[in-house]
């Protein structure tokens, strides 16, 4: 339980460092508007289609009678439906981080900076950044399906189809979620997916602590646009902890909300940042 909570207190760290620091809530906000619109269109598709589809896959069953025919294609049409949402929460987190891979990845060095300590540089270019965080999300992705076509396949079990089957979705939805949102502060640690994904599992329910939540508020209409700001800053805080990196509690009251160490631009050290965006 006690790692449960951490995960949770991260989530929670993460949601009040972006409602003090405004500016960046308002900045990590632009991608996963983009990305909803895109997913809206996609789940109303398929909320059109779902019967049709249902239809298609069970043949054998136009000759069935009433009721059972509407039962089966009924469930049949709720199991497409979830499973789309299913995919949609874990894959919204993957688009809207590629999306916003220089948005996501300058609010998380802006954290990493308030903490104190090293704020580490990929120094890699854009486009090199942006194929690796593609190339890994589609791992993951895979990774996801599979668990979600067996999901889907357990699904129609009686009794736990209906009532452990959901539970583990959530699991697993949060775990990859926690995945998605760390990498960002990992990979410009230069952490690979498969030393990202050992991290994690090596604290598991700290991990679902913070994902299982992130992915049940995630099924509310747009509040995972508002929520991903402050879940990649959570994210970063549980990323700094699981590289055992320590925090400087005082950093971030060291210098003012407008001023050169916030964040928004990199100290006077001649040192060069990546991806920055000025304010």
């Amino acid at each position: 339980m006690r790692d449960l909570g951490a995960g949770f207190g991260y989530l929670v760290k993460g949601q009040k460092w972006v409602a003090k620091h405004g500016r960046w809530f308002g900045f990590g906000l632009l991608p996963g508007l983009v990305t909803l619109v895109l997913y809206a269109g996609a789940l109303v598709g398929l909320g059109y289609g779902a019967d049709d589809l249902a239809a298609w896959a069970t043949p054998f069953a136009d000759d069935w009678t009433s009721p059972w025919l509407d039962v089966l294609r009924g469930a049949l049409t709720a199991l497409v439906f979830l499973f789309g949402l299913f995919l949609a929460v874990i894959t919204f987190t993957a688009v809207t981080l590629l999306v916003g891979q220089p948005f996501y990845e300058s609010l998380s060095e802006a954290v990493d900076r308030g903490e104190g300590g090293e704020v580490p540089e990929s120094g890699l270019p854009l486009w090199r950044e942006l194929w690796i965080s593609a190339r890994d999300s589609l791992r993951i992705l895979l990774r996801v399906a599979f668990y979600g076509i067996l999901l889907f396949a357990c699904g129609f079990i009686p009794v736990v189809g209906q009532t452990v089957v959901p539970v583990i979705g959530f699991c697993v939805s949060g775990f990859f979620l926690t995945e998605e949102l760390t990498s960002v502060a990992l990979q410009r640690r230069g952490v690979a997916l498969k030393e990202r994904l050992g991290l994690l599992r090596g604290r598991r329910f700290t991990v679902l602590g913070f994902g299982v939540p992130l992915t049940l508020a995630f099924l509310v209409p747009f509040v995972a646009v508002f929520l991903m700001p402050g879940a990649v800053a959570g994210a970063t805080l549980m990323a700094r902890d699981l590289r055992g990196e320590t925090a400087d509690a005082d950093r971030d009251d060291d210098f003012p909300e407008n001023g050169r160490h916030d964040g928004i631009l990199p100290p006077s050290d001649g040192a060069q940042g990546v991806h920055r965006f000025p304010h």
